[in-house]
């Protein structure tokens, strides 16, 4: 149903398979026979094991949509996690990387030797200068790279298999360039599809490799590598762009959010400069200057 009908991407759907095979083991129950006190109670010990709001809000959320399937289905008659209240949240904000830091990890990147080094600085680069999600950039198809150079532009598939165009700049495809003189390095197989290929059961590098030789990145270049990863990159790049003048709603297109409510939580490095923006041309605050 979530392939099918709500066009889920494939992390959403393993991470909900997930979630509801957690639940059910715990139970111990048929599906049929759970009611509204075996969730509290799972929700209970999950609170115990000190699982944070938003992970307890995110299992609860694959649950209601299991018991909500089933309704539909006529499987059950009662969803027993309808009138479940969700985990209160409280919205953390994102780890900021100063653009120093961003140099830092490029500069390392750069000294890096033979291909490895020019892999990761084309990621680095692709990353900063587009904001995508860490999945999106591993995917990425060789094709993506010929149609950049031609448009200094790239397509990318994101959430709900959505498509979004995003700008891309001049030093990113000049790493991406260098990346693929050197790409035949990486290729397993004839006409590799993939931009970033590897041995992968996937055929590309994997989130999870890209996460790793940042952290290795992050300690050569002596900062804390428990702060750095591709997601916080792409925070980097939404918040680099605001802080220097970009709208919100171009951020909000950019980084392929359907709501601009969650691009709204970067405006919180904008405070200081908003407050300058009043205090410079607001026409009462010229006056009390007077």
């Amino acid at each position: 149903m979530l392939i099918a009908e709500q066009n889920a991407a494939r992390n959403t759907v393993e991470s909900y398979h997930t979630d509801i095979l957690a639940f059910l083991n715990n139970s111990n129950k048929p599906s049929i026979e759970i009611e509204e006190f075996d969730i509290l109670k799972y929700l209970e010990t999950l609170h115990q094991k000190e699982y944070v709001a938003s992970t307890r809000g995110r299992k609860l959320s694959a649950i209601r949509q299991y018991f909500l399937f089933l309704q539909r289905e006529k499987i059950i008659d009662v969803n027993p996690s309808s009138e479940i209240e969700s985990p209160r949240l409280t919205r953390p904000l994102p780890k900021i990387l100063s653009q120093v830091d961003v140099e830092k990890l490029l500069s390392v990147a750069h000294d890096m030797p033979e291909a490895e080094g020019v892999r990761l600085v084309a990621l680095l680069e692709l990353v900063y200068a587009t904001g995508m999600r860490v999945s999106e950039l591993v995917s990425l198809p060789y094709s993506a790279y010929l149609q950049g150079k031609r448009n200094h532009a790239l397509i990318v598939r994101g959430k709900g298999n959505k498509e979004r165009i995003i700008p891309v700049g001049n030093m990113a495809l000049q790493a991406l360039d260098a990346y693929v003189n050197v790409r035949g390095k990486f290729i397993q197989q004839k006409d590799d599809p993939w931009l970033f290929p590897s041995n992968s059961k996937e055929g590309h590098l994997t989130r999870q490799r890209f996460g790793q030789l940042l952290k290795q990145l992050a300690l050569d270049a002596g900062l804390d590598p428990a702060k750095i990863s591709p997601h916080v990159l792409r925070h980097a790049f939404a918040t680099h762009l605001l802080h220097n003048g970009a709208d919100l709603m171009s951020v909000q297109k950019m980084l392929g959010h359907a709501d601009i409510s969650t691009t709204e939580i970067y405006t919180h490095i904008l405070s200081d400069k908003l407050k300058d923006v009043v205090n410079t041309c607001h026409p009462l605050s010229k006056l009390a200057q007077l």
